[in-house]
């Protein structure tokens, strides 16, 4: 039996007069964005990457658009040693990009970092300790002055090794676990440690905010985010960044409205990777933004190749629903939303409107490398006309008539029903062929002449049924008409031909030729369909009318 009564609110919520966020709808500049992959991302694998393997990763960082990336805690494990003097040492580092390194409040730790940055063009120099109440009592059994004076005393280290080591340092300094501590504490430590480093118009200081572990809903971290800004000293000359974990599902939450609180700078990774639930997920706030018209800075326009290189690097998986990432987030198998998507492409290729307004998909997969044919409708049993009607025009060129399109998503259906899989469009493709058009049959027509007649059209019509050939004259409105009357005469058969439309088709590797399409009713009123292609679209017909009439007799 599951008792809640072992839990407590941990957090500390603040005066409800920081809550001027709330009244903001949307963030109107993307945050300035720094990549924990190499850090909180890579210590959070199952096996961490090699040396190798994080050189590769820092290139893809570095082609998204990153300019701040926290390569390590360089004190703490040899290998972030190593990558980190392999970046410097072989300038890998663009003049616009600053390495971060993270270190604890401790003064060996603290020299260890400043040895292993020696030389860096640019660095930050991340430097925290905890301040909650739970680590303060738990962990480190110290008191609030205690705390407070491990902060200053790293501050001032710092200030002092800067000083003393090659490199260009800039600093930042994270209350960890933030979320469990009284906020008033909070912005204590960080306005002592302020006073120390001293901001200024040329030095510019991050005083990061980590939601170390999720305690409270979103709305809460927000107001925290807006206390702090509000009361930080220096303001004007600190960058307060974010830190957000997803234990409570809801790291992109606390981010969203932490920026609108005030907040300038997001710390977190690509696809949420990182320690327990992970970090927040920086691919979906910044495609979050690019939705709302506000371009993120950061370049996601091959998706597939971000995805591939990150799964090959952290031996992770991205999800098949992440938002904007997975292989199917832009998949509809729903019949109704294939009929949506499909009519809403069609708007749009026809009135070609300066926004997206495309139903069911808040951005375009284009724009992250996807494509409408591959991603976008998928066929299984529950699929229905639109989607697969849309399929065969996007990739194949082929325009069915309203009803053939529902007849052809029955037979979809039915197979992906009864194989209980996922039709690719070469299998819808496959069905619509075998099915509609002209194949081997007992019936069938070995020439045609037409003739000019008053009122309409006079063909002969040389039939072979099992071998034996009969010529059949017959007169119509039109060529099609005509030989349609034709093989009434022929067979004995009643039907009324209903439906005949035709296009010119492309096909790749065949040239140009044209496609019709026939329906036809019998005397229950039930429909039959049939397609033909050819270079003359006499002929196409013809052949689109015998597959129907073959497919009636069947």
């Amino acid at each position: 039996m599951m008792n809640a009564g072992k839990y407590k609110i941990g957090y500390f919520p603040v005066e409800s007069k920081y809550n001027k966020w709330v009244t903001k709808d949307h963030i109107e500049k993307a945050p300035v964005w720094c990549s924990v992959d190499m850090r909180d991302g890579n210590q959070s694998l199952v096996i961490p990457m090699s040396l190798e393997e994080k050189l590769e990763y820092y290139k893809v960082l570095l082609e998204v658009g990153f300019k701040e990336i926290e390569v390590g805690f360089p004190a703490a494990s040899e290998t972030e040693y190593e990558f980190l003097r392999e970046l410097i040492d072989n300038n890998m580092i663009p003049d616009d990009v600053t390495i971060q390194v993270l270190t604890q409040c401790r003064e060996h730790i603290i020299r260890k970092t400043f040895e292993a940055c020696k030389g860096a063009p640019n660095a930050i120099i991340h430097f925290y300790n905890s301040v909650s109440v739970a680590q303060r009592e738990q962990v480190f059994k110290k008191t609030k002055d205690e705390i407070k004076e491990l902060a200053v005393e790293g501050a001032k280290l710092v200030i002092k090794l800067a000083s003393e080591y090659e490199g260009n340092f800039r600093f930042e300094y994270s209350p960890e676990s933030f979320t469990g501590a009284e906020p008033e504490f909070a912005l204590d430590v960080c306005n002592s440690v302020l006073d120390i480093l001293k901001p200024a118009e040329d030095n510019n200081v991050i005083i990061n905010l980590p939601v170390t572990v999720e305690m409270s809903m979103p709305h809460v971290y927000a107001s925290q985010v807006e206390y702090i800004s509000e009361n930080l000293k220096y303001r004007e000359h600190v960058t307060l960044s974010l830190h957000p974990h997803n234990d409570r599902g809801t790291g992109i939450a606390d981010t969203e409205l932490a920026l609108l609180a005030g907040a300038d700078r997001v710390e977190g990774t690509l696809f949420g990777n990182g320690e327990r639930t992970g970090n927040v997920d920086i691919v979906t706030l910044a495609l979050n933004l690019y939705s709302h018209g506000v371009d993120p800075g950061l370049d996601f326009s091959n998706m597939p190749y971000l995805v591939e290189k990150y799964e090959k690097c952290t031996r992770m998986k991205v999800h098949d629903r992440a938002p904007y990432a997975g292989s199917l987030v832009f998949a509809a198998f729903s019949g109704s939303h294939q009929d949506a998507i499909a009519k809403g492409l069609k708007y749009r290729e026809e009135k070609q409107p300066d926004k997206w307004t495309v139903p069911y998909m808040p951005i375009d997969p284009k724009d992250i490398n996807r494509t409408y044919d591959a991603d976008v409708i998928r066929v299984n049993s529950q699929s229905g006309k639109g989607g697969i009607g849309y399929i065969l025009e996007q990739a194949y060129g082929y325009y069915l008539p309203a009803g053939m399109r529902e007849h052809l998503s029955y037979l979809c259906k039915s197979v992906s029903d009864r194989e209980h899989r996922e039709l690719k469009i070469t299998d819808i493709l496959s069905i619509f062929k075998s099915h509609y058009f002209l194949h081997s049959a007992a019936l069938r027509i070995e020439d045609m002449h037409f003739f000019r007649r008053k009122g309409g059209v006079e063909t002969e019509v040389t039939f072979t049924n099992n071998g034996n050939k009969s010529v059949i004259v017959a007169k119509g409105n039109g060529s099609l008409d005509a030989v349609s009357n034709a093989l009434k005469a022929f067979t004995g058969a009643t039907y009324e031909l209903v439906v005949y439309t035709e296009h010119s088709l492309q096909e790749k590797g065949s040239g140009s030729s044209a496609v019709a399409y026939i329906g036809i009713k019998d005397t229950q009123g039930n429909m039959y369909w049939g397609a033909g292609t050819d270079t003359d679209i006499i002929h196409a017909g013809v052949n689109a009318l015998l597959s129907a009439f073959n497919n009636m007799e069947e």
